[in-house]
């Protein structure tokens, strides 16, 4: 278990404006938070030295093995997860163990981690100090005996321009438009089930200008493209991992300077081995049970929907994007999210003028096969995309 000052944040806060957080022996000081969600918050921090080495050469560089990870600020971002409960604790550990396993540029790298123990008194809640080569120690303030609770701190690499959603509504509220081509390179990089939201995004929002609000297909290949990347090293692996919740919202773009955009996915906490054999009623809702806590509703494929008592469910549970197509469907005529999905219930909203083009549409159509075992595998995925970005590009 790492080390960290921990509840003693609230108090730092109050005073100086941001807290100190050690990981292991490393000390990074709370500058702002990014984002929250469930029981989990994002801060970005920034690294202290604490001698006179420089930010590239000491502290953290000297544990992470890939320097071009490394911020040339000192800055990262921070996951600190409150965990109340066994079960909780195991998920935080399996998502640190997975997120261990990939070293890929399009798959967010785990830098480092901490959980520590937090003592529950009666009446508040109060830190626990921990130092490098020290034991811990316990700042209670009255006799009352608590329980114990635990508290995760994740570091990552920082990337400050945001999800793909966030750029997708951004960019509706400016009328800009992405191009074809780096909306395929994002997806080759990470996964091949985004391309609908890419095109169709700002429709499915009800906003009807197309012409000033369309996804340009130029932005579309390079999007694509990278979004296919990472999701190939994960499906590569030995056993195969399925990451089972990729989303716009799971997906960092980075943008660079005479460069297409670049595409990164990100959380790991629902990823697990992808091949699972099914061979009871009983199995199948166990996994149904599973998806429903830990795959996103409108990005579930069907067979986690609704799994057969015989199934064989692969990785191709994540060739697989629900929220663009069924929702804006369901939109207009209502009804069950789960039944469009399991039977591939797609309305394709007007196109622009220029339209876009048809065999963007097919790519699509050919992805969302609602039976896992004829839906197309990642290396599948990759061959078609990549002939679109030689065609789009020219």
């Amino acid at each position: 278990m790492g080390c960290t000052f921990s509840g003693l944040n609230a108090l730092y806060d109050a005073v100086n404006g941001g807290g100190d957080v050690w990981i292991n022996e490393n000390r990074f000081r709370i500058l702002r938070q990014l984002g929250e969600g469930g029981f989990a918050y994002v801060f970005l921090v920034k690294e202290v030295i604490t001698d006179t080495s420089s930010v590239t050469s000491g502290g953290l560089a000297k544990k992470v093995k890939d320097t071009s990870h490394l911020s040339d600020d000192g800055t990262y971002a921070m996951k600190k997860v409150l965990i109340q409960n066994n079960e909780q604790l195991e998920l935080v550990r399996e998502e640190i163990r997975v997120s261990s396993l990939f070293s890929h540029r399009n798959l967010l790298p785990l830098l480092d981690h901490a959980i520590i123990a937090i003592k529950v008194s009666s009446y508040e809640t109060y830190g626990v100090l921990c130092h490098p080569g020290l034991e811990t120690v316990y700042y209670l303030y009255n006799n009352q005996e608590g329980s114990w609770n635990h508290e995760a701190y994740l570091l990552f690499p920082v990337h400050l321009d945001g999800t793909l959603l966030d750029n997708a509504k951004a960019m509706k509220a400016k009328k800009e438009f992405f191009s074809t081509s780096d909306v395929l390179q994002i997806f080759r990089q990470v996964n091949s089930n985004l391309i609908y939201f890419l095109v169709v995004f700002l429709l499915a929002n009800n906003f009807r200008s197309f012409e000033s609000s369309f996804l340009s297909l130029n932005l579309a290949a390079t999007s694509l493209s990278q979004l296919c990347a990472g999701l190939k090293h994960m499906h590569s692996l030995e056993p195969p991992y399925a990451h089972n919740d990729v989303k716009p919202g799971n997906v960092l773009i980075t943008h660079r300077k005479g460069q297409p955009p670049l595409a990164i996915l990100m959380d790991f906490g629902s990823a697990r081995p992808a091949r699972r054999q099914i061979r009871s009623r009983s199995e199948a809702l166990q996994l149904q049970e599973w998806a429903a806590t830990h795959c996103s509703a409108p990005y579930r494929a069907p067979e986690l929907w609704d799994c057969p008592s015989h199934a064989d469910i692969d990785e191709r549970t994540d060739i697989w994007y629900g929220v663009s197509p069924f929702e804006y469907a369901l939109g207009e005529s209502g009804g069950s999210l789960q039944l469009a999905v399991v039977n591939a219930q797609i309305k394709w909203p007007a196109g622009p003028n220029p339209p876009y083009p048809d065999a963007l549409h097919k790519f699509v159509t050919w992805m969302l096969q609602s039976q896992a075992a004829v839906r197309p595998c990642i290396d599948d995925i990759i061959i078609h995309v990549d002939k679109l970005i030689v065609k789009f590009s020219e």
